[in-house]
């Protein structure tokens, strides 16, 4: 079992804070400022929802992003996508992240304080998305990179909005605004940014009241159909996504 004060600062770009009733809130940024993705935290992240997942005392997580993005940028530093074993540690490291989050047997709550444009995964996986009227979603960087999109998004969008518009959506690059987000029931409720913390503190506040095996083992029931989702789908999509990559790679060296 992890304990709160053994991993808080560990993970140099996750903010944790937790409240006496077991309210964690999760701010992911880069040197305070919005979050820059790169693979350092692709590794990192692994073991962030890890830890969060063992620790018995966290009662519900509020995932969020700092700055005016959740996350809207990628960098290829610290990814190696020209070996079979660098892409062996994206592949392994893209299934257990999404595991992970899955294995916490909490509530959690997305509170998306911008765009969402890679990894939205992240926020699918929640069981409650809060938005900014500014957030929109899209499948960025996959295509500009000219990858296939196999880290899990090719699962959830589909099974989030409906097969074909799950489709269009990562085929076209298209951007989802919030209200269409939610029309899509991506999104549960749109709230204006100095109101986005206190509205999930607020829904956090009344789920940590329940009996703790109560809303442990709802998350755990509602999570299921998602669990063999990830499960079936994952490593494939991770697989076609790596091979893709290294077509992309040949091209750029031949």
């Amino acid at each position: 079992m992890a304990r709160f004060d053994t991993y808080r600062h560990a993970f140099p770009n996750a903010r944790l804070d937790r409240k006496e009733n077991g309210v964690i809130e999760v701010a992911l940024h880069t040197e305070g400022g919005k979050l820059v993705f790169n693979g350092h935290t692709h590794e990192q992240f692994v073991d962030l929802f890890h830890q969060i997942g063992e620790d018995r005392d966290n009662r519900v997580v509020i995932l969020t992003g700092t700055g005016d993005a959740f996350m809207d940028t990628i960098e290829p530093d610290g990814f190696d996508f020209f070996t079979p074993r660098g892409f062996d540690k994206i592949l392994r490291e893209g299934r257990k992240v999404l595991s992970n989050i899955l294995d916490i047997e909490v509530p959690m709550i997305a509170a998306l304080n911008g765009p969402v444009l890679l990894h939205s995964e992240y926020a699918l996986l929640a069981d409650i998305v809060l938005a900014m009227p500014g957030t929109v979603f899209q499948d960025k960087p996959h295509f500009e990179f000219g990858i296939v999109p196999g880290d899990g998004v090719h699962l959830l969008w589909p099974h989030a909005i409906g097969s074909v518009r799950g489709r269009y959506f990562l085929l076209t690059r298209q951007i989802l605004d919030a209200a269409t987000a939610k029309d899509y029931g991506v999104v549960n409720e749109i709230v204006e940014g100095d109101r986005l913390l206190a509205r999930a503190h607020e829904i956090a506040d009344t789920i940590a009241a329940l009996p703790p095996l109560t809303s442990r083992y709802t998350r755990m029931a509602l999570t299921q159909p998602l669990r063999r989702l990830i499960d079936e789908g994952t490593g494939y999509g991770l697989a076609l996504e790596g091979i893709s990559a290294a077509d992309v790679v040949r091209t750029m060296t031949a």
